[in-house]
């Protein structure tokens, strides 16, 4: 047996040492953290819940856009704000949400988030008109925005050593569920919520679930001292938010022609988010508080590539569920549930192997990224070939088990992509760690769900309406995005081999970690 240790980077001394072994604490009795080991667990899952819904609305209001059009007599490009503009905010909020969070409490951040997006479904379920909808909707994203971060940041905060990838293991689920089942969810409520105004249970669903989290996020989230109290880094916050927006909207808009339309955006804010870097470095150069360090990219082992991999991965994962909706839709007629329930495979696939995912990451490492990434490549290959070849009666029956490969794939990279990209960040930048990957996901989404339907439409007009043909050269623009993914992780895994072994305990003293290697 010999030594493995590894050094830990930023902030090593406030981190809590934790065991790297799964806990085998009865429950209810103390751990390193403070709290009871059933109560943290309670916790989280107040804390999943709460993610879920926010993601959940990301996707479910897409099935309603046409009811929400006839009975609010928008046009197309005012109801596509609906969607657009709540990812637009969503994605604006998360940086600068995840740094409040450090500094003046997570616990305090989350609550109020919830409490601001339960009172923003109440407004957007009662709009009468598309204007007061759309902003409905923007100052819920916001909400969501602020709420996301505290997520991660907590799952840091609460649980240590194998725990901890146990937790990320759930909230990869969560994550990869949401994106999933938005369709099927929104396809069940419109189902259920018959009528012109049923549309409106799209947002009212949200007003129980978010009120009992609400009261149980009050009594057991822990109540934690705040970090170290400082000025937020507004400069920091202008570039990133006005760099975040640049880049977006034209993507946010491109159903109605705003690639075409403002495609200068895009150097505009690759400029200012590359002055956002920069202004970051002087900041902690100057020994003052940046929004999003430096050192988390540079000397934070596994951020840097975790976030790259995360925004490939979305890129190519996001805009498949659109790809499949149009061609079930549009070209097999399906019904929006029958839509959803079509790709149901995927998501049983990604839940289930998310949970165990969660307890393999801490012995393979990033060779359980690789794999998954494999599995999901494979997995929509195979889909694709079989809607483009078999016949349209029985396609999608021939293309669950493809789909189910894919899911499981997928369940072996979100959450062990999480966990990987998260486990080395001090405990107190955690939100704005977590912030700043959610917004690699949410950028990457907005890519893929502009060119993927993108090529869709391009393949359709070329080709005859031939829908066949459009979901597999769509789906296999979205492949090359996990493809290129999957190339990070193998760089990563032949260049840092220490990627493949189990996360160190680290040393309060010491700032070091040590690990048994056989």
């Amino acid at each position: 047996m010999s030594g493995l240790s590894c050094a830990r980077t930023l902030g090593r001394d406030s981190v809590e040492r934790s065991p790297v072994g799964p806990s085998r604490r009865p429950s209810g009795t103390a751990t390193s953290t403070g709290r009871p080991e059933a109560s943290r667990w309670r916790a989280l899952w107040v804390t999943l819940v709460a993610g879920f819904m926010i993601l959940l609305d990301v996707t479910i209001v897409a099935v309603a856009l046409p009811s929400i059009q006839r009975d609010l007599g928008a046009s197309p490009a005012a109801v596509q704000w609906v969607v657009s503009g709540y990812a637009l905010t969503f994605a604006l909020a998360l940086v600068p949400a995840g740094r409040l969070g450090d500094t003046i409490g997570r616990r305090r951040i989350f609550l109020g988030a919830l409490a601001a997006f339960v009172l923003c479904s109440i407004a957007a379920g009662a709009a009468l008109t598309i204007t007061l909808l759309v902003i409905a909707r923007m100052a819920q994203g916001i909400a969501a925005g602020c709420l996301a971060p505290q997520n991660s940041a907590l799952i840091q905060q609460m649980f240590t050593g194998a725990e901890r990838a146990r937790a990320f293991g759930l909230f990869g689920a969560t994550v990869g569920i949401s994106s999933a089942v938005g369709p099927i969810t929104g396809g069940v409520i419109l189902a259920l919520a018959t009528g012109p105004q049923g549309w409106r249970w799209i947002f009212f669903v949200n007003v129980p679930v978010g009120a009992v989290a609400l009261v149980l996020g009050y009594r057991l989230l822990p109540r934690v001292a705040p970090g170290k109290k400082g000025h937020l880094d507004l400069s920091g916050v202008a570039l990133i938010g006005c760099g975040v927006v640049a880049v977006l909207l034209p993507l946010v808009q491109a159903d109605s022609g705003g690639v075409r339309r403002l495609w200068w955006l895009f150097p505009v804010g690759a400029l200012l988010l590359v002055g956002f870097g920069r202004w970051e470095r002087r900041v902690a150069a100057q020994g003052g508080e940046p929004l999003l360090h430096p050192r988390l990219m540079t000397e934070t082992r596994g951020y840097a590539t975790g976030a790259s991999l995360a925004t490939l991965y979305f890129m190519g994962f996001s805009g498949v569920w659109i790809v499949f909706a149009l061609f079930f839709q549009n070209g097999l007629g399906y019904s929006p549930l029958q839509s959803g329930l079509a790709v149901t495979p995927f998501a049983v696939g990604s839940a289930g192997a998310a949970v165990v995912a969660g307890r393999l990451v801490e012995r393979m490492g990033r060779l359980l990224t690789v794999l998954g990434l494999v599995g999901v490549i494979v997995g929509l290959a195979a889909a694709a070939l079989l809607l483009r070849f078999a016949p349209p009666s029985v396609a999608v029956w021939a293309a669950a088990p493809a789909l189910l490969v894919g899911g499981i794939g997928s369940g072996f990279v979100i959450s062990p992509n999480v966990t990987m990209t998260l486990r080395e960040v001090p405990v107190q930048m955690a939100g704005a760690a977590g912030g700043a990957l959610q917004t690699g996901q949410r950028l990457g989404g907005a890519v893929g769900t502009a060119a993927l339907p993108g090529t869709y439409y391009l393949v359709l007009a070329s080709s005859g309406d031939d829908y066949r043909l459009a979901v597999a050269a769509s789906v296999g623009v979205g492949i090359a995005a996990i493809l290129t993914a999957l190339g990070i992780a193998l760089i990563e895994r032949r260049t840092n081999p220490g990627s493949t072994a189990a996360p160190c305990a680290p040393e309060v003293a010491h700032g070091h970690c040590h690990a048994t290697q056989s």
